[in-house]
């Protein structure tokens, strides 16, 4: 079973659990693997109240497009953050908005593991 926090210690929260479920049934290699894939690839969730804050002062929505959310940040950048009521909302909500993105995150490096290592079982069970 592989230690979450030695292999990413910044995590924290919900976060935190939610990747520690996943990684379960590693191995220290396979953790690794995952690690270095998913903190790639993850957000923080300070950087994304940073530019949730930005949008105050000229680019609304720059932080749905840094989430994938490319519709939403085209309509927050038309529409000044409709009308910054969006923006103030996101602003309460910036750790969900991270967190939701994070969990799809892991679960599409989970699958890209799978499918690069078929033969490897992640759950931990042995082959039969």
């Amino acid at each position: 079973m592989a230690n979450v926090l030695r292999h990413l210690p910044e995590l924290e929260g919900m976060e935190l659990g939610y990747v520690q479920g996943l990684m379960k049934g590693m191995s220290d290699d396979q953790a690794s693997l995952f690690a270095q894939v998913y903190r790639a690839k993850r957000k923080d969730a300070q950087m994304i109240l940073i530019l949730t804050l930005i949008g105050f002062f000229g680019f609304a929505g720059l932080h749905r497009f840094i989430l994938g959310q490319i519709g939403l940040g085209i309509l927050y950048f038309l529409t000044v953050g409709l009308c910054f009521i969006g923006t103030i909302v996101d602003l309460v909500n910036y750790k969900s908005l991270a967190y939701e993105y994070n969990v799809r995150v892991a679960n599409e490096t989970i699958n890209l593991l799978q499918m690069s290592f078929p033969e490897d079982n992640k759950s931990g069970e042995t082959a039969s």
